[in-house]
This record gives C-alpha cells, structure tokens and sequence, in this order.
C-alpha cells in the first residue's frame, strides 16, 4: 500500500526542478513548430511575389512592345498628315458645318473710301419703284385681301372697292361705250363730225374716270360685257411689291384722293444723307458710296443732290440708290455713308472677316477649291466696326463671317476638322 501511493504521488507531485524542465522543453518544441510554419508561409509568399512580379514585367514589356508598335504606326500617320499639310493646307468644312458655324463668303473688289470722315443718313423707298394706291373718287372698302408687310405679285387683288359713285362711274362708262359704238356705225351722211367727235370724247372721258379708279383695261372692257356687275371692282396690285401705309378699314368710306395703302419693291431702296458744306465738296454724281446698316456694308451710288443747305441743320441733302438683295433692309432704318478718298484703296471688310494669326499678325480666310486658307493682311483703316485692307486680291472669295470658328480650327494643333 505504501509503495503504491508513493508511485501515485510520483506521478502526480512533480518536484520544481521536474516542472521547470518540462516546461523548458514544450516551449522549445513550441517555437520550433512555429517557426518552421513561418519559414514554410514565408517560401510560398515569396514565391508568389516572384510571380507576380514576373507577371507584372511581362505585362510591362507587352505594354511597352504594343506602346513601340502604336509609337511607329502614330509616326506613321503623323507623316502622312505632315506629307498631306504640304499639299493642301486649307481646312475643309461640310455644308452643315457652315451654316453652324456662319461661314459667309463674298467676293469683294478695290475700292476707295476714307472710314474716318462719314454722315448720318436714313433709308428711304425708291421713289422710282413705289406705287400709292389712292382711287380719284370716293370709294367704300367692301373687303380686304392682304395684310400690312405682306409682299404680292402684280395684278393680285389687294382690295374691293365699291359705293355709288364708283357705280356711276361704271355705269357712265357703260353709257357712253354704247353711244360711240352705235355712233361708229353710223355713216358720215348720219351723223354730223361733231357729234361723232363728241361721243368719242364722252367715252374716252367716262374712261378716264374708270382709270383714276385704278381699275385696268381688262376690268374696263368687261364692264360693257357684263353691266350688272356695276358698283363694285377689284383693285388690283399694279406692280409687284410689299403692302405699307396700309390704312384701309372694311367699311370704310374713304374721301377721293386718300393714299388707301403703298406697294413698295424694296429690291432697290434710296438713302437720305445729310452732308455738311466740307463733305458736300467731295460728292460726284454717278460715284459710289459706301452705306453701313449695323452689321450690313452695302456700295451704292450718288444719283443725285439738293444743292441747298437745310436751314436748320445747315446741311445738304444727298441721295444714294442702293440695291438691297434678299431685301434684308427696309425703309426708316438708320445708317452711315462714307466718301470715296483716292488717296488709298483696299477692301472694306467687317471686324467679323477679321482675326489673329498665331504670331498676332491680322488675317483672313480665303476660299480656294472648297478650303479655306488663312492670308494675312495690312489693315489701313479701322472704323466703327469696317476695317479698309490691303493685300488682297480683287476677285478673291473673303470669308466676311465665321472667321473666328477658322482661326479656332487652325490653332488646334493636328485637328482633323473632319472630326467635328
């Protein structure tokens, strides 16, 4: 029993000395087991790095071989575009990419004129292609066919016109149409020269009437074909224009003589300068002028004067015929017009036509072929939005809007206009 429990306290009461050892050696083999799965981790991580770091220089050299072939083929392109610039320099623009961009081109020619001495002037209608409708009787507006601005063609019916003294009239005429052509019928023992003479008198007067009416040789006529439709007539646009001064209200009575609306064609219109005695010495009849409308500069010519000073203003009026196409102006607006100086000529241009080339040099865009070239000019004189040029050819094709677009597109260094 004794050694029993001795071996039992053996096994279980371990002397200080016994435990530290024990302990000792579960510590070493602890961190050797340890460090033996770090060594083992530390392997397969750098492994892993040294592939990926294989990977990643591989990826870079692919990189760099496709960079190099891209590199080649860009030189490439590069040298087809610079081998290209030397054989057409100009910037190519579709239609649409115009009319976004505003391109306008216009072909200018010499010209002689002194931007810094100009007088105030105000368009006028041609007085020589207006027409004022104002009937010689009075006439009642039974009905209306246009409207204030409208442009009509001629012989379009711009009013009807009735009342009883334009159905006298016709009815007059119809009387007196009857008794001349029973009268010619009539032989020379019938009717005595005079009373033939007199009946064509009388006709011809009722006919007069008719016309004041503005009513037309066809209206007359068939008048004596058909007299029931006396009282009433169609008044008729006698040249081709636009409606203005229109006054005439349905209903309306109007007294004999009333302007009841004007036709003006405005292809053409005056303008009414007011010179001083000075600048009045530099005008010629048949010379040009140059008029400037806002943004508009039109050449026309000197067609006449008043050769009398106003006594008020104390100055004298000029007048200047100017062809308006498109009719993109119209009578009361204001402008200017400048004189002809033989000292120096170029071509007046628009500070819209006008912009700077890299080297800050001023320039312009010229069309050749269906480009568009950047030249650049001497700019002489600068004035109230006009700019007198030399260096231009007189038949050239100058862009005078949108060169500001132009000069965008040739500073972007390799643009392909095409592009955008």
């Amino acid at each position: 029993m004794k050694t029993q429990l001795f071996t039992k306290q053996t096994g279980f009461n371990l002397s200080p000395l016994m435990k530290a050892m024990s302990l000792s050696v579960l510590l070493v083999m602890t961190c050797a087991t340890t460090a033996a799965y770090a060594a083992e981790d530390k392997h397969d991580h750098a492994s892993e790095h040294t592939e990926e770091v294989e990977h990643d220089h591989k990826l870079e050299l692919l990189g760099q071989q496709e960079h190099g072939d891209h590199a080649h083929e860009g030189e490439t392109i590069s040298a087809v575009d610079d081998h290209g610039d030397e054989d057409d320099h100009g910037l190519h623009l579709t239609e649409q990419q115009r009319q976004l961009a505003g391109i306008k081109i216009a072909q200018l020619k010499q010209q002689n004129f002194n931007l810094e001495s100009f007088a105030a002037a105000t368009l006028l209608v041609d007085r020589d292609r207006t027409v004022t409708l104002a009937p010689q009787l009075d006439v009642r507006v039974l009905a209306r066919h246009v409207i204030p601005g409208q442009q009509v063609n001629q012989g379009q019916a711009v009013l009807t016109l009735g009342g009883s003294e334009v159905a006298q009239a016709q009815a007059d005429y119809i009387n007196a149409a009857a008794e001349w052509s029973r009268v010619k019928r009539m032989n020379s023992s019938a009717v005595s020269d005079s009373r033939r003479l007199q009946a064509q008198v009388d006709v011809e007067l009722k006919r007069a009437i008719l016309q004041a009416l503005k009513m037309t040789p066809a209206q007359i006529k068939a008048l004596v074909d058909n007299p029931q439709a006396i009282g009433s007539y169609q008044l008729l646009a006698p040249i081709s224009g636009r409606v203005q001064q229109d006054i005439a209200q349905r209903g309306q009575v109007m007294a004999a003589g009333t302007p009841l609306m004007q036709l003006t064609d405005e292809s053409a219109l005056w303008v009414e300068a007011q010179l001083t005695p000075v600048q009045s010495e530099q005008v010629v009849i048949g010379d040009e002028a140059l008029i400037k409308v806002g943004e508009h500069a039109l050449t026309g010519v000197i067609i006449g004067r008043s050769h009398e000073l106003n006594s008020v203003t104390r100055t004298e009026q000029v007048l200047v015929s100017l062809a308006n196409p498109g009719h993109v102006l119209h009578a009361g607006q204001f402008a200017e017009m400048y004189f002809n100086n033989a000292k120096q000529a170029g071509v007046v241009l628009p500070d819209a036509a006008l912009s700077r080339s890299s080297d800050g040099h001023w320039q312009v865009f010229i069309e050749k072929a269906g480009e568009f070239e950047a030249l650049e000019v001497n700019v002489v004189q600068r004035q109230r939005g006009m700019n007198l040029i030399q260096g231009l050819d007189e038949s050239a094709n100058v862009v005078v809007s949108g060169a500001f677009f132009l000069a965008s597109e040739q500073a972007k260094s390799g643009f392909d206009i095409h592009n955008h």
